[in-house]
């Protein structure tokens, strides 16, 4: 049975991640200076953190090759401060919500349960969801609605990456249990995550050798228990949110969400599958 945290996440990612495909993001970032997709990306992402070299972003985005990270930062902050990449990232994400969700929406009653959610976030070893609670709130419904699902997808993601860890997982590592899993494909992840070939046969070397990975670099019987425990303790990481809402809380943000989050695959603004293994939920 999949957890209420869960289907949480399968409600709220969608109206983060449009940030990530929306024509108006790669805009903004064109012209806040910023001369590549990817720069804008890193840049955007880490924000609300300052001027940060590449090595911390690394940690943070562990799923990423440090080499691509580094392409990107810090480089991009001689072209763009952080504050204006902030800012133009977020006024974009507005405009493209603005075009695609129905004026109609109940985005008001949303975003207040969202807000709500956010107050359960514990941020102690959570960088980028710390950061990003910091945020000034916006005054637009739809901007409420991201900066509060964007809080909630980095509390859940930075516990991911403290459940991967414990596991004794590197990111590579952890991205092919992910794919071992049929969640998603070698073809959608290596090209946006920046790993090269030997990279890729040495983490299935390092998982094959625990038993994770079988000869077919499908999951072992053990790379099952290994995964289910790490979404499992990713969930329980992230009950806070959940614990602030109450159960009907968030049975009324998924209502509320799904709807919008639905709209958004089925407009093309956000590709399926994608990177993040997010379902239309």
């Amino acid at each position: 049975m999949t957890s209420l945290q869960r289907r949480l996440w399968e409600a709220v990612e969608p109206l983060h991640a449009v940030v990530y495909f929306a024509p108006e993001t790669a805009a903004a970032a064109k012209a806040a200076g910023l001369p590549s997709w990817w720069m804008g990306y890193f840049a955007g992402r880490v924000a609300p953190l300052g001027p940060l070299p590449e090595p911390p972003v690394t940690a943070m985005l562990f799923g990423f090759a440090p080499r691509m990270v580094a392409r990107s930062l810090p480089g991009a902050w001689a072209y763009a401060e952080p504050a204006v990449v902030l800012r133009s990232r977020m006024d974009a994400v507005e405009t493209a919500l603005e075009r695609i969700l129905p004026a109609d929406a109940r985005l008001g009653e949303l975003a207040v349960l969202l807000e709500q959610a956010i107050t359960g976030c514990d941020y102690a070893a959570r960088p980028l969801a710390a950061a990003w609670s910091a945020v000034a709130r916006p005054a637009t419904p739809v901007g409420r609605i991201w900066l509060a699902a964007t809080v909630l997808r980095e509390h859940r993601g930075d516990g991911h990456v403290l459940s991967a860890v414990a596991a004794g997982l590197r990111g590579l590592d952890t991205t092919l249990t992910h794919i071992g899993s049929g969640a998603v494909t070698r073809e959608v992840i290596q090209i946006n995550r920046g790993w090269t070939d030997d990279d890729w046969d040495e983490s299935v070397g390092r998982l094959r050798d625990r038993g994770i990975l079988g000869g077919d670099r499908q999951l072992t019987d053990t790379g099952i228990v290994l995964r289910q425990r790490i979404e499992d303790e990713t969930d329980r990481l992230a009950t806070g949110p959940l614990e602030a809402l109450g159960e009907d809380g968030a049975a009324e943000v998924i209502r509320l969400a799904v709807p919008l989050s639905r709209l958004l695959f089925d407009a093309g603004a956000i590709p399926l599958p994608n990177p993040m293994g997010a379902p239309r939920p």
